[in-house]
């Protein structure tokens, strides 16, 4: 197997009960804990428990990474399960487990593990870390904790990095410390680190978003997402339905295939009958994976005429105001979705938005703040319509898009990538409507 940057050595050469690194994009966290694992695997017996706060799927996972490790090295001694990775010479086994699924019953199945690593840390619930830790009790077992910092207050930084002890390993890595970073990692952190200081700090370097920036999404991020660079993409089709309310709002569909929005429909003053006959049509002609709804006010009579029609594996129910996800972090599943649809924004490879300056306006303008739990808010949606003269209808349905978790294997067409030849670029620009350079 190839060498393991020395900054990861004490994954496998110290002991310590918890070793956390924390870091920005492209510093080589998941691949060096996963070809530290394999490689400890290989030496004796071990169980090792793959976690993450959500695992609805085994796609969902680190799975298909440790199985990409072993294809990559043609380690033939592990064997390679739908469920599980097990070595043939040592007994090793890999599990794989999302922690909010496990009640305190299910989640004893763990306490003979030996190596727990949980992945995107930053993601973990107070209320998962507070049973999951005590459940890691074999004699010398360790956690493995890899994370991308998200907010100050995120929960697993606060409960073990915050304040460590003895027995615990803090390390801060990022792409300059990472000896196998590609260049084109190199040089768009560079161009950020040149572009905007601030997105260096949170996507680059790790540091997290404080609590003092007024605005949820930053200008720039749209701005950047409004540059063409994503022709066509196999991800799935998720449709945002936000429903008029009363007086002025719209009823807005946005439509959105992994890192692709391709467009938004409005209407106004339409029906409850009229809005379910358009979302009718849509699913039948354009076969949506998801349709996720606002069923706040009128909604609620969209989504049950659309159940009554025999859609109710399609579309899914949202109220803006109910309990988030994780309610440790947000205050309502619409600072929630909100949130998701932000670093969204931030991921790479970077998003197209179709270049609309009203989506602009409804994405930029909306401040943020913390209650005296620490938890996420939004400003009401009164404020709001107040400075922008208008509910943020688009920004609501697209933000309706990230409801939910949505396995997306996708792969985008893009631009100057060697995938789309200059002939092609040009002749799509020239049939584009209202397209510009």
């Amino acid at each position: 197997m190839a060498h393991i940057p020395e900054i990861f050595a004490p994954l496998m050469t110290q002991k310590y009960r918890i070793k956390l690194y924390y870091g920005g994009r492209a510093g080589g966290k998941s691949y060096a804990f996963a070809d530290s694992l394999l490689l400890l695997g290989r030496k004796k017996k071990l169980l090792i428990a793959c976690l993450r706060e959500i695992q609805d799927s085994i796609k969902d996972s680190v799975h298909k990474l440790l199985c990409d490790r072993i294809n990559y090295y043609g380690l033939s001694d592990y064997k390679i399960y739908e469920d599980r990775i097990d070595n043939k010479l040592t007994k090793t086994r890999f599990i794989f487990k999302g922690l909010r699924e496990q009640d305190s019953q299910k989640i004893k199945s763990l306490e003979g593990v030996d190596i727990a690593w949980i992945e995107e840390a930053q993601t973990i619930s107070k209320k998962s870390w507070e049973i999951l830790e005590p459940t890691i009790r074999k004699d010398g077992s360790e956690i493995w904790i890899s994370m991308n910092r998200l907010y100050e207050n995120d929960p697993i930084w606060m409960a073990v990095a915050a304040n460590p002890d003895n027995r615990t390993w803090v390390r801060r890595v990022n792409y300059y410390d990472n000896p196998f970073c590609p260049e084109e990692m190199l040089y768009l952190a560079e161009k950020c680190k040149h572009e905007n200081s601030k997105n260096y700090q949170h996507i680059w370097l790790g540091a997290p978003l404080t609590q003092g920036a007024e605005r949820l999404i930053n200008a720039s991020c749209v701005r950047e997402a409004f540059v063409p660079k994503i022709v066509s993409t196999t991800s799935p089709l998720i449709i945002g339905l936000d429903i008029a309310r009363f007086g002025d709002d719209k009823t807005v569909f946005c439509f959105r295939k992994g890192r692709l929005v391709m467009g938004f429909e409005s209407y106004s003053n339409k029906s409850n009958v009229d809005v379910a006959n358009i979302a009718t049509n849509l699913i039948q002609e354009q076969h949506p994976l998801r349709l996720f709804m606002d069923i706040g006010g009128q909604g609620a009579g969209v989504y049950d005429i659309l159940k009554d029609r025999g859609y109710g594996e399609i579309i899914r129910g949202v109220y803006f105001g109910e309990k988030a996800l994780k309610t440790d972090r947000y205050y309502n599943r619409r600072v929630e979705m909100w949130d998701k649809l932000n670093h969204w924004l931030m991921e790479l490879p970077l998003p197209q938005l179709p270049c609309d300056e009203d989506l602009f306006d409804e994405l930029t303008i909306v401040n943020k703040k913390f209650d005296s739990r620490g938890r996420l808010q939004l400003e009401d949606k009164e404020e709001i319509k107040k400075r922008l003269g208008r509910s943020p209808d688009k920004a609501d349905a697209l933000a309706l898009t990230f409801a939910e978790p949505v396995y997306d294997y996708g792969i985008p067409k893009l631009y100057g990538n060697g995938k789309v030849s200059v002939e092609e670029m040009f002749s799509l620009a020239e049939k584009e409507k209202n397209y510009s350079w």
